[in-house]
């Protein structure tokens, strides 16, 4: 079982909401026993560790490939009945907000929020993602209203100085690295203390790892490697799609020596990740426990992501049967989704807006 460090605290209560759905409270005053934690890791034989990061032969290869051209929007081409369709099944969270709202009412709502891609639009070039004014005042706002946190794959420092706002919970490295607000929000004085920290032991293996694929990946113009302390990314956006099964191979030749990590795919990026059982969804869960909603039946969770890793938080609150995932994507997807957006201005000029 892996490490972990964890401290919760008791939760306040809050202030009255301003809208027409006002829950009595923002936290409940219960005190909850501490949450369960990850029990252990993801099981990979060697067979199957190979098979994943298909490492046997140039079929394997040039399917890795075509994954990693598919996790690209731009790649996607759906016919207009397809995109038709997709959307009768994940309607626009803007057309349908009546409903939205009908369905929270009297309830808790807890507000989850991936970053690049939801709150920032992507970019080329990861270390200038920035946020707009306009979009980190509608957090604020939205922050004041309810519990909110920000649940991203990047380093939890680096989305703090992205957003730049303490009142908020964040969730770092795809959920591994999770910390209360570091000040009370106007309607809580005292912030419940949280840590979480389930990969602490993964953090030597992972710095290693990032010295070899700086190496390793050097020579491939366009990549470059990102250290999010609990995990890492090897972005592709800027690469020659000629050269994308080069760098594939390239890191493949370097995770296959470690099978305590595993090899996932985002929006134009490889990620390389601890094989604990633990993801966005189980931040999301851990978050819901420490606040005290862990078994409530009147809270209503929102999930707002754009990348494959927030699937697994849509997956939770479909299994939960409480609240709702919001895709943001201007292409048909696979998802676990309920609703959907466009893009980030979506969420700012509409959903944000109107909740807060």
């Amino acid at each position: 079982m892996t490490k972990q460090k964890v401290v919760v605290g008791e939760p306040k209560s809050g202030m009255d909401m301003a809208m027409a759905v006002v829950p009595k409270a923002l936290f409940t005053t219960e005190v909850k026993k501490p949450p369960l934690m990850p029990g252990g890791y993801i099981t990979i034989s060697k067979k199957k560790l190979l098979h994943d990061l298909e490492i046997n032969g140039g079929t394997r290869i040039n399917a890795w490939v075509e994954s990693m051209r598919a996790s690209s929007p731009t790649s996607h081409r759906k016919s207009t009945q397809d995109q038709t369709s997709w959307m009768d099944r994940h309607p626009s969270a803007l057309n349908v907000f009546d409903e939205i709202t009908n369905a929270s009412k009297g309830k808790q709502i807890v507000m989850f929020l991936d970053y690049d891609g939801t709150l920032s639009p992507i970019v080329d070039d990861p270390d200038r993602a920035y946020m707009s004014d306009a979009m980190r005042a509608t957090v604020r706002k939205l922050a004041g209203c309810f519990p909110t946190a920000i649940v991203s794959g990047r380093c939890r420092d680096k989305v703090y100085n992205f957003v730049k706002l303490a009142e908020l919970y964040y969730a770092g490295s795809h959920g591994m690295d999770i910390k209360g607000p570091s000040k009370g929000s106007k309607y809580k004085k005292s912030p419940p203390s949280v840590l979480c920290q389930p990969a602490s032991e993964f953090l030597p293996m992972i710095d290693e790892v990032y010295g070899l694929l700086m190496e390793k990946t050097k020579s491939t113009p366009g990549a470059k490697v990102e250290n999010n302390k609990f995990c890492l990314s090897v972005h592709f956006r800027c690469v020659d799609e000629k050269k994308w099964s080069e760098l594939a191979a390239q890191v493949r030749s370097v995770v296959k020596d470690y099978p305590k990590l595993r090899l996932t795919q985002g929006r134009k990026v490889l990620e390389i990740r601890p094989t604990i059982k633990w993801d966005k969804g189980k931040a999301l869960e851990f978050l819901l426990e420490s606040l005290g909603y862990a078994n409530c039946t009147d809270v209503f969770p929102i999930y707002i992501g754009d990348d494959r890793t927030d699937e697994d938080a849509f997956k939770v609150l479909r299994k939960r049967g409480q609240g709702f995932g919001i895709l943001v994507s201007k292409i048909p997807k696979d998802t676990s989704a309920s609703y959907s957006l466009q893009e980030p201005s979506e969420a700012s000029d509409g959903i944000f807006t109107t909740t807060g």
